[in-house]
């Protein structure tokens, strides 16, 4: 799969942009993506002091001597990247040599008679080899209006971050570049999409003048709104999301070129290290699902964090004390499956927080899930969104499914008793692990019950009746595979995020219809299934 060219630009210096390219790439990193930075801030570069700490060696080529290798005639771009020494695999292509030569080699580049000479294949090239090597590769664009920013912001990127500070010359810059870059675009002789961009507002200091800071905050919004038409999912209002894609100036980040996401492994709302953290995971999700983000920013950015993310453990069982015995035999019985699983039984919640060291959830539920429990899973399916991860109960011979919390009654479920000891509930662990979907094997006709009995927020029905669509039709086309990731997909959303029920309503008479539809094509199926049943 080809990586994806994101440039970061900003009309006006001083917002922070290669702070923030900087941080992201980091966190990208982090996350299991493959990244490469690329310095084109030619005349200012200034972007390898931020990875001067990780950098084993000094650069000994850069940006411009891409010019010179060009001129040089070599066909095949030669690979100036550096590996930063970090979590992940992060590159770095820095402007050019820190030697005195750099900067003759920057005056002396004709950018209007490259182009003539063919430089724009030669970097499409480069282009190639770069998004084949790596998921993300940012580049850091000069400010203004320029030939190297139209290389930035025209030719190579997929998308495009534009950060601005609160004052019109800046907003209107960020804007400006975006239409100009378009219809660059368009003119290109390679084949380019439509640009997305990114508004992020940067430098915002809300901590004095509330009421001036929110006056400002709603032009920008509204300033910006153009640029968030073609990706913004429709439910999500431009100003909620622009408060989303906003830096806080933080004074004591403004000294020197820090990473704060290298020290702030944990952020909290009024860190730095959450806002970089939340414009990363966009990045990350590619622009999408941002009605998810609108919803619960949290289950955003875990989802984004744990895309390529490696487990200590494949499974963890949590277990109340009264069958501690069977858990500890649970365990091992997986070992003879090759499942390492990890023991989870403890009443500090703190420790929940911290602790997300298993791929997927065993519940075992004696007569009632515990309030331990209830949080452990809460917890879970809270990080989980848009990941392959599960939640398998298995219930004691008193425990009731009836009983169970609605995001976990309509998961396949496992007993002991009798003769289901602990070989056997390892022996059907290890088939839902073998060959189950996300969250388990759903009730389609649970989950559909479930959703007529939600009650939820205007903009969360919307997207229950695309998912309950999108069901119907696949059980018409017998894609019981793609039912049964749908049905997982509704009973994410329809589960309750909050004690509030201020402004929940029940399903809409339209999604009513729809969930009726559904039911009758699982009908229709399961008919047919008992009548072949019935020829053999």
């Amino acid at each position: 799969m080809q990586g994806t060219v994101v440039t970061f630009y900003s009309y006006k210096g001083g917002v922070g942009r290669s702070f923030a390219l900087a941080n992201i790439a980091v966190l990208l990193a982090r996350w299991g993506h493959r990244v490469l930075c690329v310095d084109w801030d030619l005349e200012a570069p200034g972007l390898h002091q931020y990875f001067r700490p990780m950098m084993p060696v000094r650069p000994t080529g850069g940006v411009v001597d891409l010019v010179d290798d060009f001129l040089a005639g070599r066909s095949d771009p030669i690979d100036h990247a550096i590996r930063l020494s970090t979590a992940g695999t992060l590159g770095f292509v820095a402007a050019g040599r820190d030697d005195p030569d750099y900067v003759r080699q920057v005056q002396q580049i004709d950018w209007e008679l490259l182009y003539e000479q063919g430089f724009g294949d030669y970097l499409e090239r480069c282009r190639d080899q770069w998004t084949a090597d790596y998921d993300y590769v940012l580049l850091d664009s000069r400010t203004g209006v320029s030939d190297v920013g139209g290389i930035c912001t025209a030719q190579l990127p997929d998308r495009l971050v534009v950060l601005f500070t609160a004052n019109m010359q800046s907003i209107r810059g960020a804007v400006d570049i975006a239409k100009r870059a378009n219809e660059a675009r368009d003119a290109l002789p390679y084949d380019r999409a439509q640009l997305t961009v990114l508004p992020v507002l940067s430098r915002f200091d809300t901590r004095e003048e509330y009421d001036r800071s929110e006056e400002w905050r709603r032009r920008c919004a509204g300033a910006t709104e153009v640029l968030f038409r073609n990706w913004l999912h429709r439910s999500v209002e431009t100003e909620v999301i622009s408060r989303h894609m906003t830096l806080p100036y933080v004074s004591y980040w403004s000294f020197g070129e820090q990473l704060p996401v290298r020290s702030e492994s944990n952020p909290s709302a009024d860190q730095i290290g959450f806002a970089l953290e939340t414009v990363a995971a966009v990045v990350a999700h590619h622009f999408d699902r941002t009605d998810l983000l609108a919803e619960n920013r949290d289950a955003y950015v875990a989802a984004a964090r744990g895309v390529n993310r490696e487990f200590p453990h494949e499974l963890k069982v949590s277990t109340p004390r009264s069958t501690l015995d069977f858990a500890h035999a649970l365990i091992a019985e997986l070992g003879t499956f090759d499942i390492d699983a990890v023991l989870s039984m403890s009443g500090d919640r703190s420790l929940l927080e911290r602790d997300d060291d298993a791929r997927h959830l065993c519940l075992i539920v004696d007569r009632k899930l515990s309030r331990w429990q209830s949080a452990e899973v809460e917890l879970f399916l809270h990080r989980t969104l848009g990941q392959d991860r599960r939640v398998i109960p298995v219930l004691t011979a008193d425990a009731e499914p009836n009983a169970l919390p609605g995001y976990l009654g309509n998961l396949r479920y496992l007993r002991t008793g009798p003769w289901r000891g602990p070989a056997e509930v390892a022996q059907g662990l290890a088939a839902q692990l073998n060959g189950a979907t996300t969250l388990g094997e759903v009730n389609l006709t649970g989950a559909l019950l479930q959703a007529t009995r939600a009650d939820l927020r205007p903009s969360m029905w919307g997207l229950v009746d695309e998912v309950v669509h999108a069901l119907g039709t696949a059980l018409e086309a017998g894609d019981d595979a793609t039912a049964q990731e749908l049905a997982g997909d509704l009973l994410v959303a329809i589960r309750p995020r909050s004690a509030d029920d201020e402004g929940r309503t029940s399903a809409p008479r339209h999604v009513r219809e729809a969930i009726k539809r559904a039911a009758g094509a699982l009908e229709a199926r399961e008919q047919a299934s008992t009548t072949r049943e019935g020829f053999r």
